[in-house]
């Protein structure tokens, strides 16, 4: 089950799949209630959580912090 994206934390890393893509995105800052900042670890480019979500979220949607300690 994906967390809720008002359980996300400013300097954690969370692994995000949807519609077949799979993305590890570390959150920055937050901007507003549902919208976030976020680095993506792989390309080191910058996103808005919006952006990633907003053609919707496909059957395969999850979104879950990894541990990284």
């Amino acid at each position: 089950m994906p967390l809720a994206l008002d359980n996300l934390r400013v300097g954690r890393i969370y692994r995000m799949i949807n519609f077949g893509e799979s993305r590890t995105l570390k959150v920055l800052e937050r901007i507003n209630s549902s919208n976030y900042r976020v680095l993506d670890m792989d390309t080191l480019e910058h996103y808005e959580f919006e952006e990633l979500i907003r053609w919707g979220r496909g059957a395969d949607y999850d979104l879950d912090e990894i541990d990284r300690s």
